[in-house]
Parts: C-alpha cells; structure tokens; sequence
C-alpha cells in the first residue's frame, strides 16, 4: 500500500515539476452527503448509513482539461454490519458469536487525483476522476450488540480502530460555470477503503458513495 502511495505522489510530483509555470489553482467550498457500508473479513454489511462531508476542495489546472484535485475536507464515514468474533468484546475461550456493530467514523480526508475535462459546451465541462485519499481519524465511536444484549451504545473506539485510512477514488460528475470564475460542481464518487479500520484481528473496510456538491470561486 505505501508503494502504491509514493508512486501516486512521484507521478504528481512529476506533473508539477514539468508545468509548474502553467499552474491555475481554483478554490472552492463543498457539503454533500455520503453513503457509507462495511466489508467484513469475517462477517458480512448490513446495508448503507447517511454520513457527510465538508471543507475546501481545490484544482491544480497544470495543461488545458487536465488537473490534479485536491482537498481537505471533514468525511463522516458510517457503517454497520455483523462481525464474528468481535473485539476486544469477545472471550477467547468463548464459542462463535456473531455482533452486530455500527462504526461512526470522522476523518480529515485528503485526497490526490486526476480529473479529465472535457471542453466547455454551453458553460458545462463533464469530467472524470481518479486517485487516493489518506484519511487521518479525529473520532471514532460505535455501537454494539449480540442478540438483545447491548455492549456498547455510541462508545468511544479509538482503541479498537486505526488513525490511518487509505481509499481509492472514482468518480465524475459536470461543472457548470455561473458566471466569470465561479462554478457549480456536482457529480458522484466511490471512494474504496484499502486499509483495514479495525484492530484485534478482525478485518473491516469501510467505503462510502458520495453525492458532490460544490463552488468553486
């Protein structure tokens, strides 16, 4: 995974090296909603939960349709499903037992892509969307049950999940200028979780499809 990271950031590197004297930046502000589920190693996804996103999402326009987009946004990624053998809540000597488990998780999301314009038509650009985001987590709490038994109910998992995030992005959407520099941005992304968010053995990738909404100015 760091490999794939380092050599994602070299080919930018290199973007930016070759045309740093023919750079646009736009900066612009987003809020949408995601829609957030789990993979479990051991286990299986109980459908989609509403989280959201928000902040600052920026375009490096290095050659004409052609930019690296960046951002730093706040990502709520919410998730549940049903886990085998959940820690730290199961006993080692204990016999199977399935958990049901929502992960509520907050990240600051910093994604590096590549977006492909089309020419503008009736002030309309359509564009497509490819990279990676390193999430960083600034909360994480969940809830938990077997059965009718509650063992945790919006509780603190700094200790049972993972700091690190990475996700790989796919997307598109269109860009409707409104008028001189300002633009309306909307479109649709699957962003697929790389890393495992739990600790204590278990294995769960959570992944979300996000509905964009933005302005850039």
């Amino acid at each position: 995974m760091r490999k794939i990271v380092f050599a994602f950031l070299f080919v930018l590197s290199s973007f930016n090296l070759y045309a740093q004297k023919d750079f646009k930046f736009r900066l612009g502000l987003t809020a949408h909603p995601n829609f957030g589920f789990l993979k479990v190693e051991n286990g299986k996804d109980n459908g989609l939960s509403l989280g959201f996103t928000y902040g600052l999402i920026g375009d490096f326009e290095f050659a004409e349709n052609y930019c690296f987009a960046t951002g730093l946004t706040v990502t709520t990624i919410n998730g549940k499903g049903t886990v085998l053998n959940l820690q730290p809540y199961h006993g080692v000597s204990a016999a199977n037992t399935e958990y049901n488990v929502k992960y509520k998780m907050q990240y600051i999301e910093v994604p590096l892509s590549i977006k492909l314009k089309t020419e503008e038509n009736n002030g309309t650009k359509w564009f497509g969307q490819f990279g990676l985001t390193n999430d960083f987590a600034i909360r994480a709490k969940q809830d938990v049950s077997t059965g009718k038994t509650i063992l945790a109910d919006d509780a603190k998992a700094d200790k049972q999940t993972r700091f690190y995030r990475a996700g790989m992005i796919i997307g598109g959407g269109a860009e409707y200028r409104l008028n001189g520099k300002t633009s309306l941005v909307g479109g649709l992304t699957y962003n697929n979780g790389l890393t495992n968010i739990a600790k204590g053995g278990n294995t769960i990738r959570n992944h979300y499809v996000a509905l964009n909404i933005g302005v850039f100015f």
